[in-house]
């Protein structure tokens, strides 16, 4: 449920939510390029690992620092919601290690396209025709992103960025109903930190996995920062701001993915890459706002 105070802020608190949103946005850019750069030594998983770990370091400390209860009354729904989160996680990170940053950001964010399909069926209700037609139009933006006429391999990492998009939207709507049960936002991403952490370390203790060295730090510790600076900018925007306005502007993310692809990695969208991210960002905010203004009424 959406408070009215999330809904009808006070002007300044609108525009402090903007403001940190902007800042999630850019954090969320830049982890996605630490990504791309430590994808060169690491696999996505490795890259799950480090992401997660540092991030819960950072969080434990704050956890000890403001004398927080790490203890939740909802341990299965918080191992739900990081299972669903971390498989979301590796999926993304495997996305932008074989395509280009841009692409890659953009499929992620189809997850509100797929939050307003599902949200309906979690509901027990009959689903838009808007949304509907959202979800067509989102999709077929993200199938002019994968290119079915292009190498297999891009194809399939294509596919599998779709699928983070997904998995993203079903880890959201455990989000939402662990919010219904007033667990912190700081609890269940610790939660989720701490079981992408576990998951991933014991998926790469089975695998052949590399030996970090020095020149790896430089990588590892500003991608967990980061992400960690994106998460809490995030939760605070939701939380000051106008949840549809905030909901909208998080594509920003998207245009500072692709200003960083095309300008540090040299990398270039195709007009269907362009074309297919206006359809997936339009269809996606109407999608956002109509399921919020669904969930306050």
């Amino acid at each position: 449920m959406v408070s009215n105070r999330n809904v009808f802020p006070s002007m300044t608190d609108q525009k402090k939510g903007m403001l940190w949103i902007i800042i999630a946005t850019f954090f969320f850019s830049l982890m996605g390029s630490f990504v791309k750069l430590g994808s060169t030594h690491f696999s996505s998983v490795e890259l799950v690992f480090y992401r997660s770990f540092i991030s819960l370091v950072f969080l434990f400390l704050y956890i000890v620092i403001s004398h927080k209860e790490i203890k939740t009354p909802h341990l299965r729904k918080q191992i739900d919601r990081g299972v669903v989160g971390f498989l979301s996680l590796a999926f993304f990170f495997y996305a932008i290690a074989h395509l280009n940053l841009g692409s890659a950001m953009t499929l992620n964010y189809t997850s509100p396209i797929f939050l307003g399909f599902f949200l309906p069926f979690i509901s027990h209700q009959k689903i838009k025709k808007s949304i509907f037609i959202c979800t067509i139009v989102g999709f077929t933006g993200a199938l002019l992103i994968l290119d079915p006429h292009g190498e297999w391999q891009s194809w399939f990492a294509g596919l599998v960025g779709l699928v983070s998009g997904i998995g993203a939207a079903l880890a959201y709507i455990h989000v939402i109903q662990l919010s219904k049960l007033n667990e912190p936002d700081w609890r269940t991403v610790f939660y989720f930190t701490l079981v992408s952490s576990i998951g991933s370390g014991l998926w790469i203790s089975f695998t052949d996995y590399q030996k970090l060295v020095w020149n790896d730090i430089w990588i590892l510790i500003p991608l967990g920062l980061s992400a960690t600076i994106a998460q809490i900018a995030m939760t605070r925007a939701y939380r000051l701001g106008n949840s549809i306005v905030i909901g909208t502007l998080s594509y920003l993310a998207i245009v500072f993915s692709g200003i960083i692809s095309l300008l540090y990695f040299n990398e270039t969208m195709r007009i269907e890459d362009v074309l297919g991210a206006l359809m997936i960002i339009i269809s996606g905010a109407i999608a956002s706002n109509i399921s919020l203004k669904s969930r306050i009424n």
